[in-house]
């Protein structure tokens, strides 16, 4: 990995989406450097950090040494403790003050990722805007990166105490700053360290695939424009078939490259490195060293065993279809997919619209992806299914115009500039799409809506407690539409409204969904089921690299069974070709093991 090994700055953030490696890829060029006979801080900012785990320490948020690796200290700074201890400090001194209505929509709004991130900021700031708390260290090297709203927001500060003075019973994510404004010094000189190419180099971390390209370029586009263009991408996961005659091998091999031949131009000019996929877990000194040495590999991963020895894996999940009858037992309703990004929220929407209309229901189905394809290729193909799609962009955009012209309309120049800033935030976006969430939630009273997203707990919470004080100040709620006030109720009633929470059987994106639905859980909606999608462990394989990559898969799906849902989907992996509704079909009515039938996953893999 010459690409960033190299001449090394004195800072490396590593940044991208969740469940690409940036954990794995920090760790391991913090142990490359440590065993060059250099002095080493590894943190993570984190919320979903699996730092101990892959170093196999307990860490803290003072620096611990890392056992094997001398000169390597790890921290894992907590944001959510920090946080959680932030939102104390401000909501504290109005209880007993503020009627508690008024106190409850305080705490949501610092409640959400942007307080976290904040909080996280504030953290990061204290290593790299005073040097004198790394000066025992030639490299400090952070597993995340602050997201250009975030820098944006550190560069108005002028603003904060008159916005938020004149902002104090409107819903914001810039709640935390009114409470960090000591730290404006600290704040610009870390900024000016992140810009400086002399001593911070930013890592884009992607997978060859699409959305992973994509969203790595939108960093790095967002950033550049910030003045942090000394940058570096790295290409984690790359798979070769060389040859195999495995049918999922093959066709693995053929989706990345395409992916990489049509990677966006900006992530073409970087200096790139190639990491290829590796037949180990990256769980261990060693098996981190040999991530960037294939001189210092770990003993080799046995494979699955044959079905019925001792010791075989647990059985896997049912398909996706065990599951429809219970989603379609009430004949309308609406049914949401949940997750991060990337995980394939679209695809799995899709495929459950299309067998509930192939059922006789009639279907609405509804995607905010500005990505999805899907709804071309349906509209008009199963009877009785209908699609739409809501544009998040021109729900953003109309619900900016509306608040400047209100909010913001007697605001000065700088205020003005503050609340411009918070309305590019990432929860405005999903605050704007509210509306025309509610209207389509609207039409699950007579038909079943079927929806690729939804806002998150936070953001439901924020509506309800926003409503809760605006009833008890006003007495009235005569100025909210009617799909928007009673559809907190609709998605809280499972009768109504069943969530499937989507993710992929790797630790970060299980880890996610689990935070996701502890999100949930707080505005009282729990989640009807789980859903492992493109899953290796239902294949029938012979690469040896996907079968040790099979197996570490079950680490995952036992966690998710035992630990996180009462029902579970498995689909596996299959090359996303097409989108015609024989492949959705096949894809949701997959059989494996857990059906008592013989895998048909070859099939699935050879399409």
């Amino acid at each position: 990995m010459t690409s960033f090994l190299e001449r090394t700055t004195r800072y490396l953030f590593f940044t991208g989406k969740g469940g690409v490696g940036k954990t794995s890829l920090a760790c391991a060029t913090a142990i490359a450097l440590a065993d060059r006979g250099k002095r080493v801080l590894l943190v993570s900012t984190d919320p979903a950090s699996n730092l101990d785990e892959v170093l196999g320490v307990q860490l803290t948020s003072k620096p611990v040494p890392i056992p094997g690796v001398g000169g390597l200290f790890a921290m894992n700074i907590d944001p959510e403790v920090a946080a959680r201890e932030y939102r104390e400090r401000m909501v504290g001194p109005y209880r007993g003050m503020l009627p508690e209505a008024a106190v409850a929509s305080i705490e949501e709004q610092l409640s959400g990722a942007c307080t976290v991130e904040i909080a996280a900021f504030d953290e990061f700031s204290k290593l790299l805007g005073a040097p004198a708390a790394t000066a025992d260290f030639d490299h400090v090297i952070l597993d995340t990166a602050p997201t250009g709203h975030t820098l944006r927001l550190m560069e108005l500060p002028a603003a904060w105490t008159d916005f938020l003075e004149s902002n104090a019973g409107g819903t914001s994510c810039l709640g935390p700053l009114s409470g960090l404004q000591t730290q404006r010094t600290l704040y610009a000189a870390t900024v000016q360290a992140l810009s400086d190419p002399s001593i911070t180099t930013l890592v884009l971390v992607s997978r060859p695939e699409r959305a992973a390209l994509n969203e790595a370029e939108r960093t790095r586009g967002e950033l550049s424009e910030l003045g942090i263009r000394n940058q570096r991408l790295a290409l984690n996961g790359v798979f070769r078939s060389n040859g195999s005659d495995d049918p999922t091998a093959r066709a693995l091999a053929a989706r990345g490259r395409a992916a990489l031949e049509d990677m966006p131009p900006g992530l073409v000019a970087l200096p790139r490195t190639e990491v290829p996929l590796l037949p180990f877990g990256l769980v261990g000194i060693e098996a981190l060293r040999a991530l960037l040495n294939s001189g210092h590999m770990p003993g080799r991963i046995a494979p699955l065993r044959p079905s019925g020895t001792p010791g075989e894996a647990p059985p896997l999940p049912p398909s996706l279809a065990s599951w429809i009858p219970q989603l379609a037992v009430r004949g309308h309703g609406v049914v949401m997919t949940m997750g991060k990004g990337g995980v394939g929220k679209t695809t799995i929407a899709s495929a459950i619209a299309v067998e509930l209309a192939r059922r006789g229901h009639r279907v609405h189905l509804s995607t905010t992806d500005p990505a999805a394809h899907l709804d071309v290729s349906l509209a008009n193909v199963v009877d009785g299914l209908d699609v739409g799609r809501i544009d998040p962009k021109a729900e953003t955009r109309d619900y900016r115009a509306e608040v400047l012209a209100t909010a913001g309309k007697h605001l000065d120049a700088a205020a003005r500039n503050l609340l411009e800033e918070e309305l590019r935030s990432p929860c405005t976006e999903e605050i704007a799409v509210f509306r025309a969430f509610a209207r389509e939630v609207e039409k699950g009273r007579d038909a079943f809506v079927v929806l690729d997203t939804a806002p998150t707990g936070h953001t439901l919470l924020l509506l309800d407690a926003t409503e809760a004080y605006h009833r008890q100040v006003s007495q009235t709620m005569s100025d909210l539409p009617e799909a928007v006030r009673v559809l907190l109720p609709r998605l809280r009633d499972p009768e109504f409204t069943q969530v499937l929470l989507v993710t992929l059987p790797e630790a970060t994106p299980v880890h996610e969904a689990a935070q996701l639905q502890k999100d949930l859980k707080r505005a009282q909606i729990t989640p009807f089921a789980w859903v492992i999608n493109q899953s290796l462990a239902p294949l029938m394989l012979t690469d040896p690299v996907l079968i040790a990559k099979q197996e570490s898969e079950y680490t995952y799906i036992r966690e998710i069974q035992k630990e996180h849902a009462t029902r579970v989907a498995i689909v596996p992996w299959t090359e996303e070709s097409q989108a015609s509704t024989e492949w959705l079909g096949e894809l949701l009515r997959h059989r494996n093991a857990a059906d008592q039938v013989p895998s048909a996953s070859p099939g699935l893999a050879r399409r």
